[in-house]
């Protein structure tokens, strides 16, 4: 028999349930930003003057310190076969230039679709033999964001084919498709609703062309896919795990979504 604790509890989870509810519909009628079409924008034009600011400094962006311990790592030997990334790739200003902003792309091997993180691990494993770095562990995060950085202010260059247009659908269908007890897809606060206030925050876009990113609230980097996560959480839905097919195909149809932004690792966000 439920206790009275437990009753309790229930109930007043159920009403934190009502209220977000009730503020996620509010907001759509809320008096915000004119989101005209006019091409994608990216994050930061919603944040706040102090977070551009801190973006904009690489003096003062934290992401940067990331991207100092992955600039070591890309000269560290791994594995047995003992080859860092210098060993194939040379100097990455030139070798990695442009890369980030074509991912993720379909490896030839396996023929399915994999982020920038996913490419780090299958040179590990095939090149160095090395074990692959998990998911949102230092290092892979800090090799992610020194490679993308070498990308910093190239447009997101996507290119949907024969070989991705499976993946990029299905990440589509994930975009579009209603999920957890708040019964809300990614289009009702990305596309429906940008640029109206929410609380405290303004709704974005909802692009990814900054991460892995400094997020003030995580007090640390974090990949694409954590962020992810955390709206899959926000809406209560069952979050996949990192790395999952579903995350991966939905980081395809973003980076498509996003095409023409420029890319900003190590962005800032709040």
């Amino acid at each position: 028999m439920m206790s009275l604790r437990d009753m309790t509890a229930k109930r007043r989870h159920r009403l934190r349930g009502v209220t977000t509810l009730w503020l996620i519909a509010y907001c759509a009628v809320a008096a915000g930003a004119d989101v005209a079409a006019r091409g994608p924008r990216s994050g930061l034009d919603f944040a706040s003057a102090d977070v551009r600011a801190m973006q904009a400094d690489d003096a003062t962006n934290p992401g940067m310190l990331w991207v100092s311990r992955g600039e070591k790592l890309w000269r560290t030997p791994a594995g047995t076969e003992g080859k860092s990334c210098v060993t194939c790739h040379q100097q990455a200003p030139q070798s990695m230039r442009g890369v980030a902003a074509t991912y993720p792309q379909v490896d030839k091997v396996t023929g399915k679709p994999v982020n920038l993180e996913g490419r780090i691990n299958v040179c590990r494993e095939r090149n160095q033999r090395a074990a692959p770095l998990a998911y949102e562990s230092e290092d892979l995060l800090a090799l992610t964001a020194y490679v993308a950085r070498q990308s910093r202010g190239l447009p997101v260059a996507m290119k949907i084919d024969d070989a991705n247009r499976t993946y990029f659908e299905n990440g589509r269908a994930t975009y579009n498709r209603r999920q957890g007890q708040m019964n809300l897809a990614c289009k009702h606060c990305h596309e429906d609703n940008a640029g109206r206030r929410l609380l405290a925050e303004t709704i974005s876009e909802g692009h990814g062309n900054a991460y892995p990113a400094y997020r003030l609230e995580w007090q640390g980097v974090g990949s694409l896919q954590r962020r992810l996560r955390a709206c899959y959480f926000g809406v209560r839905a069952e979050r996949p795990p990192f790395g999952a097919d579903e995350l991966v195909n939905l980081e395809l149809y973003l980076a498509d979504r996003a095409r023409g932004l420029k890319v900003e690792t190590p962005g800032v966000r709040r």
